[in-house]
C-alpha cells in the first residue's frame, strides 16, 4: 500500500495533496495540464524533492520531512514508465528487460527466467531478439513496462503511457498493465488526462486542480467541476 501526504510550493500553486493507493490497485490520477499530475510522481519516486509530508509504501518510510528521512531514488523500489518509452534502441528486447537485473548483478540464470516471465506476462516473448528500436509505440511502452517491473517493485507508476499510442496498441498496453498490476499485487498509479483512459483501466480516479485533490471515487462518476478534461 502507498500513502504519502505531500506539500510542494510550485511556481504557480502549492500542491497540497494526501493520496493513498491499495495493493493490487491502479488509481489514475487526473486533471488538465499543469495540474501537478507529474510532479506527484517524480516526488514519490525521489528525483523532486516536496517540501514538507510522508511518503510510506508497503510500511516503509521513504520520506519524512520531520524526521529528516529521504530515502534515495535507487533504493526506492518503484518501477516508473515515462510518457516516451525511453527503451535503449541498439540492443535487443529481452536486453533491454534484463538491463536493470544486470545492473544490480543478479545471476544471468535467474536473469533469463525472470525476463522471460516479464517478457509473458505483456506478451512481447516474440520479440526477444529484435532490436528495440525497430519497435512499434505499443511494443516499446510494453518493453518499458516489463523493464520497469525487472527490479519486482513494490509501486508500479505510469506517466502519460497512452497518449502517442493508437487504439489498438493503447487497449492492449492498458491490458497488460491491468493484468501485471493484478499479478504482481503491487499499487499503481497513472497519470492521464484522458478520461476514457480512467474508464477503462481506472479501480479509483483522483482529479487534480492546481495541486489540490478536487474529488476521489470510482471512474464511473467522474464529475467535471467546470475541469475541461479531453474524452
Amino acid at each position: 500500500m502507498l500513502e504519502a501526504a505531500l506539500h510542494k510550493q510550485l511556481r504557480d500553486f502549492s500542491l497540497d495533496l494526501n493520496i493513498q493507493a491499495n495493493t493490487g490497485e491502479i488509481l489514475v490520477l487526473m486533471g488538465e495540464n499543469g495540474a501537478g499530475k507529474s510532479t506527484v510522481l517524480n516526488i514519490l519516486s525521489g528525483l523532486l524533492m516536496p517540501d514538507a509530508g510522508s511518503i510510506r509504501l508497503n510500511g516503509r518510510v521513504l520520506y519524512q520531512s520531520a524526521a529528516g528521512i529521504c530515502v534515495p531514488v535507487e533504493s526506492r523500489c518503484i518501477g516508473y514508465v515515462l510518457q516516451n518509452s525511453a527503451v535503449f534502441p541498439h540492443i535487443s528486447v529481452s536486453e533491454n528487460v534484463a538491463y536493470g537485473m544486470k545492473a544490480h548483478h543478479m545471476h544471468k540464470d535467474q536473469i533469463a527466467e525472470q525476463v522471460d516471465h516479464l517478457m509473458g506476462l505483456v506478451d512481447i516473448r516474440n520479440l526477444a531478439d529484435v532490436k528495440a528500436g525497430k519497435l512499434s509505440g505499443g511494443q516499446k511502452q510494453r518493453v518499458a513496462i516489463a523493464r520497469a517491473l525487472a527490479i519486482e517493485p513494490d509501486l508500479l507508476m505510469l506517466d502519460e503511457p497512452f497518449t502517442a499510442l493508437d487504439t489498438e496498441s493503447r487497449q492492449s498496453v492498458q491490458e497488460a498493465v491491468r493484468t501485471c498490476v493484478s499479478n504482481l499485487q503491487i499499487p499503481c498509479l497513472v497519470v492521464t488526462h484522458r478520461v476514457a483512459d480512467a474508464h477503462e483501466m481506472g479501480d479509483r480516479v483522483c482529479l487534480l486542480n492546481r495541486g489540490v485533490n478536487r474529488w476521489e471515487g470510482r471512474p464511473s462518476d467522474i464529475p467535471s467541476f467546470g475541469i475541461k478534461l479531453p474524452t
